[in-house]
């Protein structure tokens, strides 16, 4: 069983930052990317950021230049440091993974429970 448990969510005011973390366990083999997503109330979840194993990361553009993704491997864990923190960031985030758990499977995508951020003064 694999489970991806987040942590950094809360309440902060307009221009604050937040750090997000969602930490891997479990039967492990490799994994491949990790992504961070939201879910505003009323909306659809969306893609905020996402790292590869290896190669460039993506952001949404309404992220850009406020938001990092980053992962510490030997860890299992992905990291992502919001900044200028806007009222519209305000929603659930959910940390996102493709795992192998064991070496020759296929491998499949797992999600954490979520994290609230919320953005009010």
């Amino acid at each position: 069983q694999v489970q991806l448990v987040e942590s950094g969510g809360g309440l902060v005011q307009p221009g604050g930052s937040l750090r997000l973390s969602c930490a891997a366990s479990g039967s492990i083999f490799s994994i491949y990317a990790m992504g961070w997503y939201r879910q505003a109330p009323g909306k659809q979840r969306e893609l905020v950021a996402r790292i590869p194993s290896g190669g460039d990361t993506n952001y949404a553009d309404s992220v850009k230049g406020r938001f990092t993704i980053s992962r510490d491997n030997t860890k299992n864990t992905v990291y992502l440091q919001m900044n200028t923190l806007k009222p519209e960031d305000t929603a659930v985030y959910y940390c996102n993974a493709f795992i192998v758990g064991v070496k020759g499977d296929y491998g499949m995508h797992y999600w954490g429970k979520g994290t609230p951020v919320t953005v009010s003064s």
